[in-house]
């Protein structure tokens, strides 16, 4: 009987001691499912990467999946650190275990009366963790538990190094600021996804390295170093392996391409002011090596400007301070962003201007090698084709021939403003264009509404030289016939010396009316008119084409004949040079 009382005792000992570890004990429930099998899954899938996964039926046909067991301080601490993790969902919350009935995970286990135990990943949430060397990795693959612990290694920097080479791949899209949320790791399990791995939104030691050397590697071969250059005082990274120096040509420094890589650097130094900075700005804006299409952005101290065409993109940037302009620019073939982009991030981060040095350009000899079409040996960016136009009304609407505007990409008038093609007539060589701004000229046309006398004297405005004398010229000539050839009554034949930067302009009688437009020497059967002989169309044709399509035009009787300055006072203030450009 004793024996008996005393088996008795243990047992209720036993039990006691068991609710007592219960009650001191806590657990992080992550999911609670409505049957044995879903419940049976989850575990499964959780087990995968934490090592204290449980299962417990709790009542009422639920089961749930839970971490522990912990010290309550413990489960708190361990819970927020997976939560800002995004390993676990944000509504998971601790418990202390008294709902829990039979334990159903790990099977066959009795986890509910084992006393609670310091987790290792809960004591780096509880305590300020020691600095840490990472080691090198090894390319090992591992199983999600150990690519976590793994990855708790990681120092920020590290963490915001796999974040930048996600984004580079496109994978990546948020801020890169080293914390792993819900953003990263969907992008982790999409990279993963992408090589063939299994999306576990948690990356192994091999697989970081691989991204991480992926990201790398893109910069082999391009020599990425710093270049420091007194005469202009800058210090910069630069692709050596791509460049190397070539000449001074103030505001410039020459960096040529090497080995045949297509790249170009130019560092920009020179004394200045606001108004300099600003006159660069309009200035690299006409040159080749800054395509049209791109941003351009200019602030009170600095400019931006990109462009990229079929050939070629660049990125230029520079900043007045100090009294010195400094800046720089990367010309770079197309077809290779990734190796761009990564140049243009190292040398944006490395520019710094240093010293009071800028390029003096009285102390270069510029010797007999100088061109209009160059700017500090750089070639100024050239129109496909430019021709002449005028105003015929008040709004800016521009009448030029058909021939200026065929085939382009961009049309600009006085190369300022960009005009679209309103209407083309094919059959009298005409095109109306309609700036895409409001514009106020000075002067439009005012047409001549009777035939014009023969062998009168007339003038016409043109850009003869495509706009290298800066603003229209007058030439002077004859009105040969009031028909064509081939006695075409819409034509009026001319006795001049026309350029063929001329052709679209006005064609004057003496008293300031437009009797006509100026028409291309080259035929349409492909014969070439002698240089003396041109035509234009009449007036009168192009006064109708224009009222069908909707223009209101002024016209009026001949008046007296006015000296010959006034007469180019006004083929100026009317006549417009229009560019076609790729």
């Amino acid at each position: 009987m004793r024996q008996f009382f005393f088996w008795i005792i243990l047992a209720c000992s036993a039990v006691i001691s068991a609710t007592a570890n219960a009650q001191q004990n806590a657990w992080i429930q992550i999911e609670s499912q409505p049957s044995l099998r879903e419940g049976q899954e989850r575990a499964r899938a959780y087990a995968g990467v934490f090592e204290n996964v449980n299962g417990f039926a709790i009542g009422s046909g639920w089961y749930a999946v839970v971490l522990g067991p912990f010290t309550p301080a413990g489960a708190n601490a361990h819970r927020k650190q997976l939560r800002r993790e995004n390993l676990i969902p944000r509504d998971s919350f601790v418990v202390d275990g008294s709902s829990f009935r039979q334990q159903f995970w790990p099977v066959g286990a009795d986890t509910l009366s084992q006393p609670p135990v310091v987790d290792p990943d809960a004591t780096a949430a509880i305590q300020t963790p020691a600095p840490v060397v990472t080691p090198a990795p090894a390319l090992v693959d591992e199983t999600p538990r150990q690519a976590r612990k793994s990855e708790k290694l990681l120092t920020r920097a590290e963490k915001k190094l796999l974040q930048t080479a996600l984004q580079w791949e496109g994978f990546y899209t948020a801020k890169i600021d080293g914390s792993f949320g819900r953003g990263t790791r969907k992008s982790m399990a999409d990279y993963q996804a992408s090589m063939g791995y299994k999306p576990t939104g948690i990356l192994t030691t091999k697989q970081r390295a691989e991204l991480v050397q992926s990201y790398n590697a893109i910069l082999a071969g391009i020599g990425l170093a710093t270049v420091r250059n007194e005469a202009a005082g800058i210090e910069m990274n630069m692709p050596t392996a791509m460049v190397e120096f070539s000449k001074y040509e103030p505001p410039f420094v020459h960096y040529n391409s090497k080995n045949n890589s297509g790249v170009r650097v130019l560092l920009i130094s020179q004394v200045g002011d606001q108004a300099t900075l600003f006159g660069l700005y309009d200035i690299m804006q006409t040159l080749e090596i800054v395509p049209r299409q791109g941003e351009r952005s200019r602030k009170k101290n600095s400019f931006v400007l990109t462009g990229k065409n079929d050939k070629i993109q660049s990125y230029t940037y520079a900043a007045l301070k100090g009294g010195m302009v400094k800046g720089f620019t990367l010309i770079w073939p197309v077809g290779d962003e990734k190796r761009h982009d990564r140049v243009i991030k190292a040398m944006k981060s490395s520019f710094a201007p240093f010293g009071t040095t800028a390029l003096d350009e009285s102390q270069v000899d510029l010797g007999q090698d100088q061109s209009l079409d160059l700017v500090a040996g750089l070639e100024i960016r050239k129109p496909l084709i430019s021709r002449s136009g005028f105003y015929v009304d008040a709004a800016g609407k521009v009448l030029t021939t058909s021939d200026a505007v065929q085939n382009c990409k961009t049309i600009t008038l006085d190369n300022t403003y960009e005009a679209k093609v309103s209407f083309v007539d094919e059959a009298l060589g005409i095109a109306l264009l309609k700036p895409l701004q409001s514009l106020s000229p000075a002067g439009h046309a005012n047409f001549r509404d009777t035939a014009p006398r023969l062998k009168s004297e007339i003038a016409v405005a043109g850009y003869s030289y495509q706009g290298a004398l800066g603003s229209a010229t007058m030439t002077f000539g004859m009105l040969s016939d009031i028909r064509g050839l081939q006695g075409e009554t819409q034509l009026r034949r001319l006795s001049l010396l026309a350029q063929d930067g001329d052709v679209g302009g006005p064609v004057f009688d003496m008293s300031g009316r437009v009797l006509g437009m100026l028409l291309p020497k080259l035929q349409k059967n492909g014969q070439r008119l002698p240089d003396e002989v041109s035509f234009a169309i009449s007036a009168q044709a192009m006064g109708k084409a224009l009222a069908e399509n909707g223009v209101t035009i002024s016209a009026s009787q001949t008046a007296g004949a006015m000296a010959a300055e006034d007469l180019t006072t006004i083929g100026a203030d009317m006549t417009v040079l229009v560019s076609c450009w790729e």
